[in-house]
């Protein structure tokens, strides 16, 4: 299921029953987040809405030409703020849209305020209001899978290495924003980016490509565009190259606003990957998470320990996959310093969530005959790519799902039928 396209639809149908004619969209501060992730606003605008306005604010004009589109959490503090709307009212006409249920008490409330009758409709509840949520039915009926993370607490302390995921785990991302005002060097009109799969496209096709497919590909784009030009043709042979080249033509900026933002992004993730030595570290976390070597593995976080370039975060991590994996060994990996306490009660703590005597799953070494036919089948092929050996346990339980193999005491099922008749 694509969420952000249910949500894109579902605020599609509000803005749709209000009818045509011009527009203001009314949001508190959490329902502005989301209509700005699913919507851009030259999308928006093609829809009648000329104005986006938050319920708190004190400083709105009186425009009795607009309609008013309210998508609203039911809070006490929108609810009141929505009465006071209502009692002085700066649109034509009122359509109100909750996120969730609100009570009887407060539809009361807010048709008592409602004296000059501006309110056209008030919708939130799923049943009476059927038509909101009338979208194509599947041919097969959805499954809800209902997962413990305790099960694998190793695939979220590990480096990823595609595209969105790095700029989430580096950089952070929110509601599609990128801060970069910390990068060096960086420019004003690059100091926040927008990456959105919905309008970008490269970041559309880039998304699960790994971080060399994607420096080649932000490469290729640029050298298609130096080809047009019949002077000043250089060589691109690395990410510094790629910057300088951009920095050098503000033309080529300008026309290419998504290129540019994307070398500023691969750039910056590549200074951090270097700064932090994360390919070293990640090479370590993949041979704890899938290889069977105490003795080498032991070592190699010890090497990695003693590294004074090595962050605080990235240690801790390591000792963390170092306890699930070696639990009996756990104790002798933490380092003698000051900060070993504090330390030890982290590893501690992620050993009680999702250690062995937590885990409902093979997490680590299985059991199952299949399950080791197949690590051993894996181990013989080798793996192409070092740092992308782990697999989530997520995989494996979705293809015994798919196949009907789920064994019904780790997975019990609620219906009609077996998840083996699918």
């Amino acid at each position: 299921m694509n969420v952000t396209l249910a949500v894109k639809q579902y605020i599609s149908k509000m803005i749709e029953n209000s009818g045509p004619g011009m527009k203001v969209l009314l949001m508190d501060k959490e329902t502005t987040s989301i209509v700005s992730v699913v919507y851009t606003q030259s999308e928006i605008l093609q829809k009648e809405v000329y104005l986006f306005e938050r319920i708190d604010s004190q400083s709105r004009d009186s425009m009795k030409h607009l309609k008013a589109i309210c998508f609203l959490r039911p809070t006490k503090e929108n609810v009141e703020h929505l009465i006071q709307e209502l009692r002085r009212p700066k649109y034509s006409v009122y359509f109100i849209y909750f996120s969730n249920v609100i009570s009887k008490s407060e539809i009361k409330a807010l048709a008592e305020a409602d004296e000059q009758e501006v309110v056209a409709e008030v919708q939130q509840i799923i049943t009476k209001e059927y038509e909101l949520f009338d979208f194509r039915k599947t041919e097969v009926p959805p499954l809800l899978l209902i997962l413990d993370r305790s099960d694998d607490a190793i695939t979220p302390l590990l480096n990823q290495w595609t595209y969105q995921a790095m700029v989430h785990e580096l950089l952070g991302l929110n509601n599609n924003r990128i801060d970069l005002s910390r990068v060096p060097g960086i420019s004003k009109d690059l100091r926040e980016v927008v990456l959105s799969a919905e309008n970008d496209e490269f970041y559309a096709n880039n998304l699960y490509l790994n971080f060399g497919e994607i420096g080649t590909n932000i490469k290729n784009l640029m050298e298609d565009f130096q080809k047009k030009r019949p002077k000043g043709q250089q060589k691109l042979e690395s990410i510094t190259d790629m910057k300088a080249f951009v920095d050098n033509y503000p033309q080529f900026k300008k026309m290419s606003g998504t290129v540019s933002k994307h070398v500023t992004v691969v750039g910056e993730l590549s200074r951090l990957v270097s700064e932090r030595q994360l390919m070293e570290v990640s090479e370590v976390e993949q041979e704890l998470a899938c290889q069977n070597d105490h003795s080498n593995a032991q070592q190699s976080v010890r090497r990695l320990l003693q590294n004074p370039r090595l962050s605080e975060l990235d240690a801790v991590r390591l000792v963390m996959l170092y306890a699930l994996r070696y639990e009996r060994h756990s104790s002798s990996i933490l380092p003698s310093d000051g900060r070993a306490e504090q330390e030890r009660s982290m590893v501690q703590s992620v050993v009680e969530y999702g250690g062995k005597r937590v885990r409902g799953s093979d997490l680590i070494t299985p059991t199952d005959a299949v399950a080791i036919t197949k690590q051993f089948f894996k181990g013989l092929k080798g793996v192409e790519n070092v740092y992308t050996q782990h697999q989530p346990l997520l995989h494996d339980t979705l293809d015994q799902l798919i196949k009907g193999r789920l064994r019904d005491g780790q997975f019990p099922y609620l219906g009609a039928s077996s998840l083996r008749d699918r």
